[in-house]
């Protein structure tokens, strides 16, 4: 018996034309969208609610509230990573609408709304809470702080009184 194979990847498939045909209807990222799309904004803290009227269109600070829901949902925290995340993940391609914000847009939107997020992300791990949507297993703490890390001073530079790190000479080795 042989081993299950993929198909030929230069095959032609007949796949659905839709993104929206990709996400099923009970995916968690149906409940982020509806969840932002009831926030009001402007009254959370959120900065460029209402666009400029001149200049280059930024993008739609609830886009980027979507994004960072579903990257802590999912443990991707990184700018970087969530930028990647907009060009290969379904899910994201389907939550953004097929917007692709690049790493320091999403890190200057972090940045700008710092204190916007605690109560949006407080109601939120209310709201699945209450509908049981959940575990709690899945809340996260993000930027953390232990006092007891080594800083660069303590971990790459020696006592002054230690010992060297290599106090045989390679000539006293048998073989040598």
């Amino acid at each position: 018996m042989a081993h299950l194979s993929g198909h030929d990847r230069s095959q032609l498939l007949l796949l659905p034309e839709a993104v929206d045909d990709y996400v099923g209807p009970d995916n968690p990222v149906r409940f982020i969208e509806a969840f932002v799309d009831e926030l009001d904004l402007a009254a959370a803290g959120f900065a460029r609610v209402v666009p400029k009227a001149t200049g280059r269109p930024g993008y739609d600070p609830a886009d980027l509230l979507k994004l960072y829901i579903y990257g802590y949902l999912n443990r991707v925290r990184s700018s970087r990573r969530l930028e990647a995340e907009t060009h290969r993940n379904i899910e994201v391609i389907w939550l953004l609408r097929g917007l692709k914000p690049d790493f320091k847009t999403i890190a200057d939107f972090r940045r700008d709304n710092r204190a916007a997020f605690r109560p949006v992300f407080r109601a939120f791990v209310v709201l699945c809470r209450q509908l049981d949507l959940f575990g709690r297993e899945l809340l996260a703490v993000d930027g953390t702080r232990d006092p007891r890390r080594s800083t660069t001073r303590t971990a790459t530079s020696p006592a002054p009184h230690s010992p060297p790190l290599c106090s045989r000479q390679t000539r006293s080795w048998p073989g040598i």
